[in-house]
């Protein structure tokens, strides 16, 4: 099945889609662990909707499409332990979601932040190589 399609992505749009990640990551930064946990997530969804738009991927939405989004970031940004992170995060997520709840404590929540914030960095370097420090 056919995840992705080509498209041209402009320079500003790659930028927005990059913001929108930091927003989300910036809203993580809650005390809440639910609250954490969310916008960490969505802000890896978005880093790697970033990165495939600058690889000139734009996901199409079906069943999945969030696996096959997550799988070629990593495989852009060359680091398998986003496929890891993302799965065990997806999996808490839907236990949430459909199994009438689910737990996620303080030390989970702030685990998944901090690998999320270290990619953050690395995504911003992949998509911004040219960028002064």
């Amino acid at each position: 099945m056919i995840m992705f399609i080509k498209f041209d992505f402009s320079e500003k749009q790659i930028i927005e889609y990059f913001k929108t990640a930091q927003r989300d990551l910036r809203l993580a930064r809650a005390d809440e662990p639910e609250v954490k946990f969310f916008f960490s997530y969505n802000c890896l969804l978005k880093l790697a909707q970033a990165v495939c738009a600058r690889n000139y991927l734009r996901v199409k939405a079906k069943v999945g499409h969030h696996i096959a989004l997550l799988e070629k970031c990593a495989s852009f940004l060359e680091n398998k332990e986003i496929n890891e992170v993302a799965q065990a995060m997806r999996d808490k997520r839907n236990r949430d979601f459909y199994d009438g709840g689910a737990i996620i404590t303080k030390k989970e929540a702030e685990a998944y932040y901090d690998f999320i914030k270290n990619l953050s960095e690395q995504a911003e370097k992949y998509l911004f190589p040219n960028k002064l420090l």
